[in-house]
């Protein structure tokens, strides 16, 4: 008997194709909301019914050379997070929301995973991915529309990766 019912183990190939595109969708969602004081959060819900969620808060000094910050916890959580969103077998939807520090308001933006990569989410959609859970108080956050990331092409994946 499996020990998770519900969970297929993802392909091996599959999963470190998705390694290399969630690097490379890390990277341009830096570039897409440029420096700063930024947080990335990300929920995800697992074939088996089971949300998870991960925050990660980058300080406006943060080195953000993305082979220098794989080893934070929290940061680690949320990449892994994304390579199985990106995967695809064993997560059934994921969001990626950026919070960007900003006066007078943070500014926030979303992607949601999509056919193994991140496409940007209309500010309805993000206001909604934002709705805080009852007793929760909401930050309040201009909501824009997130861009278009570069999609990797084949000659892309794995470049450049120690």
């Amino acid at each position: 008997m499996p020990a998770r019912p519900g969970f297929i183990q993802p392909d091996k190939d599959a999963t470190e194709a998705a390694m290399d595109r969630a690097l490379d969708a890390l990277a341009a969602v830096f570039e897409a909301i440029g420096p700063g004081e930024r947080t990335l959060e990300i929920a995800i819900l697992r074939t088996d019914g089971m949300p998870l969620h991960q925050a990660v808060k980058f300080s406006p000094t943060a080195d953000v050379k993305l082979s220098g910050i794989l080893g934070a916890d929290d940061f680690y959580t949320l990449a892994v997070f994304l390579v199985f969103a990106l995967e695809g077998s064993t997560v059934t939807g994921a969001t990626l929301i950026a919070t960007t520090a900003a006066k007078p308001h943070p500014r926030a933006c979303g992607w949601t995973v999509r056919a193994g990569w991140l496409h940007p989410m209309s500010t309805t959609d993000v206001e909604v991915a934002l709705i805080p859970c009852p007793g929760v108080t909401a930050e309040d956050r201009d909501i824009y529309t997130a861009p278009a990331l570069p999609e990797p092409t084949a000659d892309d994946e794995g470049t450049d990766r120690a």
